[in-house]
């Protein structure tokens, strides 16, 4: 993946983008191949011999991406970026870069250019200019494409080439963003110049470098923490401060299967997570912009609070089947939008107050305005905690009381009365804690099993859910507390496949099966080396870290049978945890 904080791009190994959404992360795809080979789309650069190697990597501390070609005749370097400036956060110029550098012999290339917008949905027109500049335009879309190698205009759809690039050339290729009434205008103010786009290329490696050089850890900071955290700054979109989950949409659960979903909006819950965590590593202002589009989204009111939102605050997400595409491997419905938006999922009014918590306790003031929308949110938990919700994993089935649910309603109420009582703030204090008194006695006759001594996922059954991990993370019960000793236990022993965890073993009311999630091992890692069980969160965590790719890029899922990445990609949540785990390691190692 490569982004520049409001739009993305994935380029595969062969040197092909094959997804890329511009102008936002969550806007309609102009390279769309990733979800049907014959109508998606894609822009390739690739050696003509088939039998042709390729390694990758970032360019260290940037979301640079750096492919190496070699052939029998030569080697060549493949750069791909979105152009950043000083500036770029306030004024993105959705600029992809391309830049192939020969390095030794001479190597052929061909390059194939497709654009197809809405999703393979429109075929755009392709026109060259007398500037030397070429447009695809279509809809409300458009793509000036600038190359310093002349290209075909095939059948006005496509430009096509094939090339030799020789050592010390270089070959530079830029793809940016226009809305088509912009377009001329555009090509008219100038094109970039080889001058420009090196430019481009220097400003941006220094823009990451600079992100990247000011983490701060309490321990040496390794390749794959630093790698989670440039890729969830990737994930940011700038404008808002919101964090979308994921850059991509519909790539199945189980190859072939129907558990396909739209990640490419901002989730409260998974935010919060990321917001805590790039706090941890001293990235203070993402935090607060996100505070400030929550706010701004729910229009400061509990009651307009929804469970995720777009990157640009909208709230109807209305869940769309593209039945044009084929989707990942044959792996269909496609959909857009994501109708769990509606869903009551109550943990995620624990996670606003307990980031709230968070920010003040690390000596933030929480402003009047703020204080007002968290009293509401926490007047609504005790008004509404005894409802049935969808829990953490957004179950397609009937509501029900999910004991991960009810905890984090407990640490609503119980960081509110922190809160309250720490700053002198105006509130119901009285009320709240008797609400909070209640949640717990539910949570521990309800949602506890005494045959097994072990907190279950929903009040009086037997099923175990991964999220129970996270319980101790609130306060709500200790690390070392035999039950949640014996409860990690029985995690270990029922949600493990070949050293990986699945989210719960209960029935779901959904088609078809899913992989292990990856989150929910580092979230074990976490809570086994807070335990002090020193050994196995080593092993867990190295297990997790063997699904990440070549570039150190985690998906959302994994198939433990056929080493296989499932789910949406790359997957915030995942990197989020990993850090989590990273850190709580470290901790251990200095406590021991």
């Amino acid at each position: 993946m490569i982004g520049d904080c409001h739009c993305v791009a994935l380029v595969s190994r062969a040197g092909s983008i094959d997804w890329c959404c511009m102008p936002r992360i969550d806007d309609d795809s102009l390279f769309g191949r990733l979800l049907d080979w014959n109508k998606g789309g894609f822009c390739a650069i690739t050696p003509v011999d088939p039998g042709y190697t390729s390694t990758r990597r970032y360019l260290p501390g940037t979301m640079m991406l750096e492919t190496c070609f070699r052939t029998s005749q030569g080697e060549v370097m493949l750069y791909d970026f979105f152009a950043m400036e000083d500036d770029a956060l306030e004024h993105p110029r959705f600029d992809h870069v391309r830049i192939v550098d020969g390095i030794t012999g001479e190597v052929e290339l061909n390059v194939d250019i497709c654009p197809r917008f809405d999703y393979g949905e429109i075929i755009p027109r392709m026109r060259s200019h007398d500037s030397g500049a070429y447009t695809a335009i279509g809809s409300n879309k458009g793509l000036i494409i600038c190359c310093n190698v002349p290209l075909d205009v095939v059948e006005h759809r496509d430009l096509s080439t094939t090339m030799r690039v020789s050592k010390g050339q270089r070959i530079r290729l830029m793809l940016e963003f226009q809305l088509p009434e912009l377009i001329e205008a555009a090509i008219a103010g100038g094109l970039p110049d080889a001058a420009r786009i090196d430019r481009a290329f220097e400003h941006t490696q220094a823009w990451w470098t600079d992100w990247a050089g000011r983490i701060r850890a309490p321990f040496e900071v390794d390749e794959q923490t630093l790698r989670s955290a440039i890729t969830l700054k990737s994930l940011t979109f700038e404008r808002t401060g919101a964090i979308a989950a994921a850059a991509t949409t519909s790539l199945p659960e189980s190859i072939g299967g129907q558990r396909n979903w739209d990640y490419r909006f901002s989730w409260i819950r998974d935010s919060v997570f990321t917001v805590r965590v790039l706090h941890d590593l001293g990235y203070v202002r993402e935090a607060d912009r996100f505070h400030q589009f929550i706010e701004r989204s729910s229009a400061g009111s509990a009651d307009e609070l929804q469970i995720m939102y777009g990157v640009d605050g909208k709230r109807r997400l209305t869940e769309i089947e593209l039945d044009w595409l084929e989707g990942y491997r044959q792996s269909r419905p496609v959909r857009i939008g994501n109708g769990a938006a509606k869903q009551l999922q109550m943990d995620i009014f624990g996670e606003l107050v307990e980031m709230a918590w968070q920010w003040h306790a690390s000596g933030h003031p929480t402003e009047p305005d703020y204080w007002t929308f968290l009293v509401d949110v926490i007047d609504a938990v005790c008004e509404r905690w005894q409802e049935r919700d969808h829990g953490i994993w957004e179950v397609r089935a009937a509501p029900a009381h999910y004991v991960h649910s009810k905890v984090m309603c407990w640490a609503a109420l119980n960081h509110g009365i922190q809160l309250a009582q720490d700053n002198s703030f105006e509130a119901p204090v009285e009320h709240w804690t008797r609400s909070r008194d209640l949640l717990r006695q539910a949570v521990e006759t309800s949602g506890y099993d005494p045959e097994r001594g072990v907190f279950v996922q929903t009040f009086d059954n037997r099923y175990l859910d991964a999220a129970l991990l996270l319980m101790p993370r609130v306060g709500f019960i200790a690390y070392d507390d035999p039950r949640m000793l014996r409860t990690t236990d029985a995690i270990c022993s029922e949600l493990d496949r070949k050293g990986l965890l699945v989210r719960y073993n209960s029935p779901d009311n959904l088609p078809g099966t899913e992989g292990v999630f990856l989150p929910c091992t580092f979230w074990l890692v976490a809570c086994l080396a807070c335990q002090h069980q020193r050994e196995r969160a080593w092993q867990y965590y190295e297990r997790a870290l063997g699904c990440a790719n070549d570039v150190g890029l985690f998906s959302e899922e994994f198939d433990v049978d056929h080493r296989l990445m499932l789910g949406n990609f790359p997957q915030g949540l995942t990197h989020v945890s990993q850090i989590t785990a990273r850190l709580a390691l470290a901790a251990m190692e200095g406590s021991c």
